[in-house]
């Protein structure tokens, strides 16, 4: 999309989301993912790996409880993609 503002051009490109995930693995940013059927549970991490399915692979990851706030340290894990709801 392109369009006119103040006598300059402007092009707004829409970021693919594979391409923002790969972001978050070049720099080992540190996520939240939301489940599907665990509405009142997360899990954070860092990404260390995904494949073509966007299976996550998670460092240093934590389980947080919502309602309680409490926090479980659960280390090196893998997210199947159909589990992932929104990162």
């Amino acid at each position: 999309m392109a369009y006119h503002g103040q006598g300059q051009n402007v092009l707004k490109v829409m970021v693919q989301p594979i391409s923002l995930i790969l972001r978050y693995l070049q720099y080992r940013s540190w996520i939240q993912v939301w489940l599907c059927e665990q509405v009142n549970m997360q899990i954070e991490g860092s990404i260390i790996g995904l494949n073509e399915y966007v299976n996550l692979i998670l460092d240093d990851a934590e389980e947080i409880h919502c309602k309680t706030k409490s926090r479980k340290q659960l280390g090196w894990i893998m997210l199947k993609e159909d589990n992932v709801t929104l990162l």
